[in-house]
């Protein structure tokens, strides 16, 4: 069991380099395989053990940049995640019994994934296998099957490796002719790539405005972040009237652009106007808006010139204990440390149709919001034609969730098959076509302002089509793996007690 333990813990750091800032996504199936190898074999009721292992060596390492908001925070969350990983581990144990056992536990690990990114509260999609695929050749499949197809066929890769270590003589051969068939439906659709449908384009600018002092404190000079990203615009304004660069059809700024109420804040709602004035098209402002004296919101607001706010977008996902502190009866009167700092919870947005911005329709997803794929898909369902990604990634601007969050943005690209525009408060902010690939990019911790045309796209994929169903499905397929799995293991269980235990001798039967 210690060796079994010290592995998985291996196997789990070695899924975490398959992400961001290493990226190494060949990694994954050998990771997986290592689960499998790890839990395989072992009673359900001791296999969690090295599944849990593997959980803290791979999300201790994945969210390692959580630090950045307390050592605290990060313990805390990457704890609760290792746990999906040892329920896993048990999981595997009980459906690896079973023929084609790579199927079973594959729909298993979906399974995990899914539940794990929707509870507890809004749960936490990172980590998900799909996230590391971008830069491969299995990208191309998202398009077709999303990020809950792509997770699916790389977890069943890792548990086709993990047979093929275990099967020996002839079954090896059987096994490596199943992986490598396997190998190759994963990689089809990169040579016959989803093609995306256009009708007309338009030109967007992403205003990157950057956030004073170290760059990692959004608050610290709130009243400063607001006026960079006018300042921005209306610099963008003059270069558009001195012919240097086209004028953009809409302007879109970053989460956390304002991060006081526009409507009750005077300094703010005048700096919009006077950006909006200048520039004379739309701005998709990202702003903190009141919502009474207990609750806020955290928006994208469509500014007109001239006649102001229009359109909004509210955040579908606000992070417990981050944004919002659930259960909050228990600790009125108690708020010690960060909750202190979250006077006010963050209420969550339920719009699935996309906003009207100068004629255009676009699917918005504020910060974590695009690690989720419900609002997004909800959106694109909606004919949106064209993502906007609005983040304030400040607290995290030195370490590596900025890349990982900007690799999640280049995925969505692909899996809906329309253009995304990244405005970020101090970075990442970039413009992504379709396929995945960065077009334009700004530097971080700069002010810059992209300018670029865009595709506007129509239809939807076969993805989005899909959306929450192949999540579903793999949910009671696992389900079910386990009912099949657990009936006849309790049922062997009985009949060795049975066998041996103690015999009553029979009485001899008097004469009478």
């Amino acid at each position: 069991m210690l060796l079994r333990t010290s592995l998985a813990l291996v196997a789990g750091v070695v899924l975490a380099l398959a992400f961001e800032p290493v990226a190494a996504a060949f990694l994954v199936p050998v990771a997986v395989a290592g689960f499998v190898l790890t839990t395989r074999g072992l009673p359900a009721g001791r296999a969690w053990i090295p599944g849990l292992a593997f959980g803290v060596g791979f999300y201790f390492v994945l969210i390692f940049w959580m630090r950045a908001v307390g050592t605290d925070a990060w313990i805390a969350l990457a704890g609760i995640e290792a746990l999906f990983y040892g329920l896993l581990g048990s999981a595997t144990a009980v459906l690896t019994r079973r023929r084609a056992w790579p199927l079973w536990f594959a729909a298993a690990w979906v399974s995990m994934e899914v539940i794990r990114s929707s509870w507890p509260f809004s749960g936490m999609p990172w980590g998900r296998l799909a996230f590391a695929t971008v830069d491969t050749p299995v990208a191309d499949a998202l398009a077709y099957v999303g990020s809950t197809g792509v997770s699916f066929l790389l977890a069943l890769l890792g548990a086709l490796l993990a047979q093929l270590v275990l099967v020996r003589g002839r079954n090896r051969w059987v096994a490596a002719a199943v992986l490598a068939a396997t190998c190759l439906v994963a990689v089809v659709p990169a040579l016959a790539p989803y093609e995306p449908q256009m009708d007309g384009r338009t030109t967007v600018a992403a205003v990157q405005g950057d956030v004073p002092g170290n760059g990692d404190d959004i608050l610290l000079d709130f009243r400063q972040v607001t006026q960079n990203h006018v300042d921005a615009t209306v610099d963008l304004a003059a270069d558009v009237a001195a012919g240097r660069v086209p004028r953009p059809d809409f302007v879109v700024w970053p989460e956390n652009s304002t991060a006081v109420d526009p409507f009750t804040d005077a300094q703010t709602d005048a700096g919009i106007r006077t950006a909006s004035s200048a520039i004379g098209v739309p701005i998709l402002v990202g702003a903190i808006v009141d919502a009474g004296p207990r609750n806020v919101l955290n928006q994208g607001i469509v500014w007109d010139p001239g006649t102001g706010a229009a359109d909004r977008y509210t955040k579908w996902h606000p992070v417990p204990y981050g944004e919002y502190i659930p259960f909050r009866r228990f600790f009125d009167g108690k708020n010690f440390g960060r909750l202190a700092l979250i006077p006010r919870d963050m209420l969550s947005g339920t719009r699935t149709d996309p906003l009207r911005i100068a004629g255009i329709r676009v699917a918005d997803a504020i910060c974590f919001d695009v690690a989720y794929d419900d609002g997004l898909y909800a959106q694109v369902g909606n004919d949106a034609q064209l993502l906007t990604v609005q983040t304030s990634n400040a607290t995290f601007i030195h370490t590596s969730q900025i890349d990982q969050q900007f690799a999640i943005s280049r995925l969505r690209a692909i899996e809906t098959g329309r253009w995304v525009v990244v405005a970020a408060t101090n970075g990442i902010s970039g413009i992504i076509a379709p396929d995945g690939s960065v077009t334009d990019r700004a530097g971080v911790r700069t002010q810059d302002v992209l300018v670029h045309s865009v595709g506007l796209g129509t239809g939807t994929t076969p993805a989005v089509r899909l959306g929450a169903w192949p999540g579903r499905v793999f949910v009671g397929v696992t389900i079910l793996g386990l009912a099949l799995g657990l009936l006849p293991y309790r049922r062997n269980r009985h009949s060795v007690r049975s066998e041996r235990a103690p015999r009553r001798p029979l009485r001899a039967m008097s004469p009478e």
